[in-house]
C-alpha cells in the first residue's frame, strides 16, 4: 500500500506551536474528518524526515503521540498505519460536544452544569460562577509552571502526602492566621477543590435519613450530593445580614440536624455577609442543638476586608471547635486549578485524611505546589488587589443595569461578584429563552433545595456587560411579564 504523503507546505517554522504539535494536529484533524482512512500506511520516519526537512526525532515523537491518542498503530516490520477508530472512539472534542448538547429533561442543576461546560464566551454567561479569563492573571500560573518544570521530575513520580503538600499547609496556616483563625498544619487537609472538601465532611457526618440545613438560597451543587447520601436537605431563609435565626431555631428543634452549611462572607448568590450578632447566635444554636457548622469561605479573598466593610467568620469566633472551615482558590486563580482545603480540630482532620485516602488516596500535588508558589512569593496579594478594584468599579454600572431591566436587587453590598435580583416573574422560562439565543442564565430555582419556581436570578457582575446579551435579556423579561 502506498503511504499517505502530507503536503510539504503544511509545516511552518514561524508557528507558535512546535513542529511535533503541528504534525500531530494536522494528521489528527484529517483522520477525524476521514480524509485519511483507517488502514492507510503512514510515511516511514526516514521518508517523512527527508521530505519535510525535519529530524527523525521529531517524526518519532509525533508518531508516538498519535499512537498514544489512538490515531495510529505500529506494526512490527511494516511501519505505521492509521488505526480503526470505530466503536465509540469519537474525537474528544466531538464527544465533549455531544455530552454538553444532550437535552436536559428540565431546568435543574444538571441543566446549568451541562451548559456551563459548553464553553460559551465568558461574556455570554451572566449566570456562571467564575470570573472571566481576562480578569485573571495567567502569568501567575505560567510562572509557577515554569518553576516546577525546572525541578527534577522525580518529585512528581510518587504519591503525594495524604493530608496535603506540607509547605502549602504551612502557608495556609499563615493565611488563616491573617483571618484570625488559629490552625496548625496538622489541622489542615488539602482537597481536590471545595467540592471534595464538602464531600468528605458530608460522608463523615451524614447517614441516610439525617437532616442537613443549608442557606436558602445557596450553592446548588450541594443538593444532589446530599441526596446521594440519603440525607434530607432543608433551607434556612437568608436575610441581608445572615441566616434567619428564628427560623433556624425552629428547624433545629424539629429536625435535629447534623450539619448546617453556611457562607459567612460573600454569600453565594447574594454577596451579603453575616453580621457579628447573627454569627454569635448561630454558634449558640449549634451548641444548644448539637450540630456542626460548615463554613464555606470560597469567596474569602474577593472581600476587601473589615476596614472597607465589616465581615466576620464563624471559624474566627469559634476557633474550629464546632466550625469546620472550607476554602480554596478556584475563584481567584483558575477554575481548573482544583486546590481546596479543610481546617478543623486535629482529631477530625486525621479522620478526614483517612477518608480522603479511602476515596481518592491523595490530592494532586502538582496543583498544590503551584498554589504554594503563588502564595509564598507575594504575587497573590497584588493580584487580589486588582480583582477587588475591578469588582468594586463594576458594581455601580450593574445597579444601573438592574434598574433599566426592572430587576430588584436583594441587597447592594457593593462587594463580591454576584447580584441576586428579583425579576417579578418565573425566571426558568427566561433562562430557557436566553439559552436558545446563546446566553447562559442562572434562574433562582436552582439555588433552592426543592428547586421550586422562583422569580429570582443570579447575575455575575463580571460577565453581564455584553450589550447584545442585555438587549436579549430585556426582550425576554418583557415577554415573560406580558
Amino acid at each position: 500500500m502506498t503511504a499517505w504523503s502530507a503536503p510539504v507546505s503544511f509545516l511552518s517554522p514561524k508557528s507558535d506551536r512546535t513542529l511535533v504539535e503541528q504534525i500531530v494536529d494536522w494528521y489528527a484533524a484529517r483522520i477525524d474528518e476521514r480524509v485519511i482512512r483507517a488502514g492507510t500506511r503512514m510515511p516511514s520516519v526516514r521518508q517523512f524526515a527527508a521530505e519535510h526537512s525535519v529530524s527523525r526525532f521529531t517524526v518519532v515523537e509525533a508518531y508516538d503521540r498519535l499512537i498514544a491518542r489512538g490515531y495510529l498503530e505500529s506494526r512490527r516490520g511494516s511501519g505505521f498505519f492509521v488505526r480503526e477508530r470505530g466503536g465509540g472512539a469519537a474525537p474528544a472534542a466531538t464527544a465533549q460536544r455531544a455530552w454538553a448538547e444532550a437535552p436536559a429533561a428540565r431546568i435543574d442543576v444538571v441543566w446549568l452544569l451541562r451548559n456551563m461546560f459548553k464553553k460559551l464566551p465568558a461574556h455570554d454567561m451572566p449566570g456562571c460562577g467564575v470570573l472571566p479569563p481576562d480578569w485573571l492573571d495567567d502569568e501567575l500560573i505560567a510562572g509557577s509552571l515554569r518553576a516546577l518544570g525546572r525541578m527534577s521530575a522525580s518529585a512528581f513520580l510518587d504519591y503525594g502526602q495524604p493530608q496535603g503538600y506540607p509547605p502549602l499547609r504551612q502557608q495556609l496556616q499563615l493565611k488563616l492566621a491573617g483571618l484570625e483563625i488559629a490552625a496548625a498544619p496538622e489541622q489542615i487537609v488539602t482537597t481536590n477543590g471545595v467540592s471534595q472538601a464538602l464531600d468528605l465532611v458530608s460522608q463523615h457526618f451524614l447517614r441516610p435519613g439525617d437532616t442537613v440545613l443549608v442557606d436558602e438560597p445557596s450553592w446548588f451543587l450541594m443538593f444532589g450530593r446530599f441526596a446521594l447520601l440519603g440525607a434530607r436537605v432543608i433551607g434556612v431563609p437568608r436575610l441581608p445580614d445572615g441566616p434567619d435565626i428564628e427560623r433556624l431555631r425552629a428547624l433545629a428543634a424539629e429536625h435535629r440536624p447534623k450539619l448546617f452549611i453556611t457562607v459567612s462572607v460573600l454569600h453565594n448568590p447574594t454577596s451579603t455577609s453575616t453580621s457579628a450578632a447573627r454569627a454569635f447566635q448561630l454558634l449558640r444554636l449549634a451548641e444548644e442543638f448539637d450540630f456542626m457548622l460548615v463554613e464555606d469561605d470560597i469567596y474569602c479573598d474577593l472581600h476587601p476586608g473589615p476596614a472597607v466593610q465589616p465581615c466576620i467568620r464563624l471559624a474566627s469566633m469559634d476557633q474550629l471547635r464546632r466550625v469546620i472551615y472550607l476554602s480554596g482558590f478556584s475563584k481567584t486563580l483558575a477554575a481548573n486549578l482544583r486546590v481546596g482545603f479543610i481546617a478543623c480540630e486535629p482529631e477530625l482532620a486525621r479522620q478526614l485524611t483517612d477518608l480522603k485516602m479511602l476515596v481518592g488516596l491523595t490530592s494532586p500535588e502538582f496543583g498544590e505546589r503551584i498554589v504554594y508558589r503563588v502564595l509564598s512569593e507575594g504575587y497573590y496579594r497584588r493580584h487580589l488587589d486588582r480583582l477587588r478594584e475591578r469588582l468594586a468599579a463594576a458594581h455601580e454600572p450593574m445597579l444601573r443595569l438592574l434598574e433599566r431591566l426592572g430587576l430588584r436587587p436583594f441587597a447592594t453590598p457593593g462587594v463580591g461578584m454576584f447580584v441576586w435580583a428579583d425579576a417579578g416573574v418565573d425566571t426558568n422560562p427566561v433562562a430557557q429563552a436566553m439559552l436558545d439565543r446563546g446566553y447562559l442564565m442562572a434562574p433562582g430555582s436552582l439555588f433552592l433545595p426543592d428547586q421550586r419556581p422562583s422569580s429570582w436570578m443570579r447575575l455575575n457582575i463580571a460577565t453581564s456587560t455584553n450589550p447584545a446579551m442585555i438587549e436579549q435579556l430585556d426582550a425576554s423579561l418583557q415577554r415573560a411579564r406580558g
